[in-house]
């Protein structure tokens, strides 16, 4: 599995690339290939708040429907149209094309409740 340096990740397999005080948001490579062929994607509304582990999006494949949580407390500044137009970009890029959102943070404690690359290497080690 690829698990890039640099990001956060939470148990529920969303990642998190900060810049600032914005964190831009993704499924990881483990959830996209779990979820299979992504055939839909649907996105929060800009400005909208969202709370720390609560649901903010939902992605749809072949074998599912499942939920995005936030993994962090904000509102959000960006949502990215293309995965809403081409769901496949979170299979083929879930690190760069297939981003799905970002939000501005509130509460940069809350980092502290997400893991590093390797404590999610881990995580997938033990959870799989």
């Amino acid at each position: 599995m690829n698990v890039p340096e640099g990001l956060f990740y939470t148990k529920e397999h969303e990642w998190v690339k900060i810049d600032g005080n914005l964190a831009k948001i993704g499924i990881s490579d483990h959830a996209q290939h779990e979820l299979g062929d992504i055939t839909f994607v649907e996105l929060p509304a800009l400005h909208a708040p969202c709370e720390q582990f609560k649901q903010i999006a939902t992605i749809e494949s072949v074998k599912a429907a499942s939920d995005v949580y936030a993994p962090l407390s904000g509102k959000i500044s960006a949502v990215n149209n293309e995965v809403v137009a081409n769901p496949e970009l979170v299979n083929q890029s879930p690190y760069e094309q297939g981003w799905l959102l970002v939000i501005e943070i509130t509460e940069e404690s809350q980092l502290a409740n997400l893991m590093d690359a390797e404590a999610y290497k881990n995580y997938l080690k033990e959870n799989m």
